[in-house]
């Protein structure tokens, strides 16, 4: 086990601006203990930053921009509702214009859901293992530099995750391979293309309610507040305007702009169930764009983990968890928490359950189980609210 990072100062009460972490410096004895330091501060006090310096090729980023807005620009409609989610029990595929929910309430959005390829899965596997699927790919007839693009990508963006969590675990005191045990061996990991359409809504005025603001962020939903799940996810602004912000522990909205060069990186609440809340999973949103803006795209990567896994803390050094004990004092929290301990038996039970609430049009076709107890349980709570 390599030595535990020595405590820091204080942490600050809350963060206005992301850190930028060249991954490059990670690669270097000379570089690396700077990076770390800085990966175990953003890790306790932040929770997303920005990482450069990735070594993905310039040409294949603008590929994979160019080939998310001719899906969205170029595709006929006929050709997206071949592949439209709800035909499969997977998640996987084309999702329309309002069609998930976050916070109780639709992401105006639109997006194609994908994963590195798995077959169906046996009669006799888990339910939860209905998530490892074929992709439904747009015919190459259409677009056909999208799936190697999109594969080369993935592809790509598997070994970067890994070689992340990796650096994660050293820079709070765990061995490299840490991490290790709740992957599998062909580890299913996901990605999105999503384009926010410009919306009509004016400004909001100064000296707003409470409640007017609370209606005008509604309106302008891409997604709604949330903490994504998994251990880490990477974010390709495709497109310049500002949409996605973060959440600091005064409750303030801080604007993520896009970065050339550079993937948003957030941690999820797989990672800060397993690293017993040393690493932060921040809530965060996107504003659709307004009129005269231009649609907004954006390309995200969901680090998976085993379905089979079980979230249980590993052993984080002592000194480490103190650390984590002064950032806590400063964290926001008021986003449901899926990974409680002892909740779930798997991870894949709390993940199918998510995708379920997220999208209960799939729940209706192949969950209703599911989505029925998901329907309960959601009047209880607003019986007790109110």
């Amino acid at each position: 086990m390599p030595p535990s990072p020595s405590p820091s100062p204080s942490p600050p009460t809350t963060f206005l601006t992301l850190p930028i972490l060249p991954l490059s410096h990670a690669l270097s004895p000379s570089t690396k203990p700077a990076f770390l330091s800085a990966l175990r501060s953003a890790l306790l006090n932040v929770g997303f930053l920005y990482l450069s310096e990735t070594g993905l090729p310039e040409q294949l980023i603008g590929d994979v921009v160019a080939e998310c807005r001719a899906f969205f620009e170029d595709l006929p409609d006929e050709e997206k509702s071949r592949i439209e989610m709800k035909e499969q029990r997977s998640f996987l595929g084309w999702s329309r214009l309002d069609n998930e929910t976050t916070a109780f309430n639709p992401d105006h959005r639109e997006q194609l859901d994908l994963s590195t390829p798995h077959p169906v899965p046996g009669p006799d596997a888990p339910l939860y293992h209905n998530l490892l699927a074929p992709n439904q790919w747009p015919s190459p007839a259409h677009l056909p530099s999208f799936r190697p693009v999109y594969e080369d990508y993935m592809r790509r963006m598997s070994q970067i995750s890994r070689l992340f969590t990796s650096l994660i675990a050293e820079a709070i005191g765990l061995p490299a391979t840490a991490f290790d045990k709740f992957f599998d061996q062909d580890q299913q990991h996901k990605l999105k293309i999503v384009k926010y359409p410009e919306i009509d809504i004016a400004d909001l005025p100064d000296g707003a309610s409470e409640m007017d603001r609370k209606k005008y962020e509604i309106k302008r939903q891409g997604v709604g507040p949330h903490k994504d799940s998994m251990l880490t996810s990477y974010l390709l602004q495709a497109s310049n305007q500002l949409g996605l912000q973060a959440q600091n522990a005064r409750g303030e909205w801080v604007d993520c702009k896009p970065i050339d060069g550079t993937l948003v990186v957030a941690i999820g609440q797989g990672m800060e169930a397993l690293t017993d809340g040393v690493c932060a999973s921040t809530t965060h949103r996107v504003l659709s764009p307004k009129k005269g803006e231009g649609a907004r795209y954006s390309v995200p990567f969901f680090q998976g983990v085993s379905y089979d896994a079980k979230f249980e803390a590993m052993d984080v050094p002592e000194d480490v968890l103190k650390l984590r004990d002064e950032a806590r004092k400063a964290r926001k929290d008021d986003v449901e928490f899926t990974f409680v301990k002892g909740r779930w038996g798997h991870l894949g039970e709390a993940t199918l359950m998510n995708r379920v609430k997220s999208h209960p049009d799939v729940g209706e076709r192949w969950y209703p189980d599911l989505l029925a107890q998901i329907r309960a349980q959601q009047a209880a709570a607003a019986v007790k609210a109110s």
